[in-house]
């Protein structure tokens, strides 16, 4: 654990902030990489390394969900929170076409993994879904760091307030249809990655995917982030097509609750 000061915070919507922070460590992180992060007097939550930067900052992005994520809210500058990590595998680089398919706070590893592939030549198709506009995240950032490569951006939001009316899914199928892409990205709600899974599989494509669970101790040892044989923070957080075949059946099914038992996934209650 080391303690860090909070330099900056950016409201990314009304529901979502960015934390930056210096912490040497945490230079190292790649994409779909995830923190422990400590609040003092409050508890302990995983986040995705949302960016690193040349300035010696590294950022996490966090959405207002719960006790502790509220109680981060509400965190200021210069206030001072405990980083542990970087914990778990990340995004692999493989080959130079891409599709990269977000929703919600997922679009946090995403921007991240869209800055670092285009550090190499490239080409790149990013589907960004959200709730409403209001909810559009790293939309900006995302077009900034496409600009100079082969690049589509589309936007889909489920209420139509911005770009296209209905899911991020909602088009994938035709994409993988007209391109053949390397590998498919994804971190979403979990419901957003089944699906997106089963289109890949039909379409032959591999894909790589973050998963979320809770996590207590982030190195394999409490087993509260179990899925199927796998631990998310040891195993993970990014799962390949080979890993989630083996776990099609409890995919966007089941959670582990806080006491280890199985609870749909549409009751689990997030942090």
């Amino acid at each position: 654990m080391r303690t860090v000061r909070i330099e900056k915070i950016v409201n990314e919507n009304p529901r979502v902030k960015t934390f930056y922070f210096k912490d040497k460590l945490c230079q190292n992180a790649r994409p779909g990489q995830f923190l422990m992060v400590w609040i003092p007097g409050v508890d302990e939550i995983p986040l995705s390394v949302s960016g690193v930067y040349p300035n010696g900052l590294a950022s996490v992005t966090v959405a207002k969900v719960g006790e502790a994520t509220e109680a981060m809210h509400k965190l200021k500058q210069n206030d001072l929170i405990g980083v542990r990590g970087p914990f778990g595998n990340h995004f692999e680089i493989s080959g130079n076409k891409f599709l990269l398919i977000g929703g919600g706070t997922g679009m946090a590893p995403l921007a991240f993994l869209a800055e670092k592939l285009t550090e190499n030549p490239c080409e790149i198709t990013f589907v960004i879904g959200a709730k409403s506009a209001h909810e559009l995240l790293f939309l900006e950032r995302v077009k900034k760091a496409l600009s100079g490569i082969k690049s589509k951006v589309m936007v889909f939001t489920e209420d139509g307030s911005f770009g296209s009316k209905g899911l991020a899914t909602d088009l994938l199928e035709s994409l993988l249809k007209e391109e053949n892409y390397d590998v498919i990205y994804a971190c979403g709600p979990e419901p957003m990655i089944k699906k997106t899974f089963l289109i890949a599989e039909e379409a032959n494509t591999p894909l790589q995917a973050s998963l979320e669970r809770i996590m207590r101790c982030g190195i394999g040892i409490c087993g509260s982030c179990i899925i199927g044989k796998y631990r998310v923070c040891r195993d993970g957080p990014i799962f390949n097509s080979r890993k989630i075949r083996k776990l099609i059946d409890e995919l966007g099914k089941y959670k582990r609750s806080f006491n280890g038992s199985k609870i749909g996934i549409l009751n689990n209650n997030k942090k």
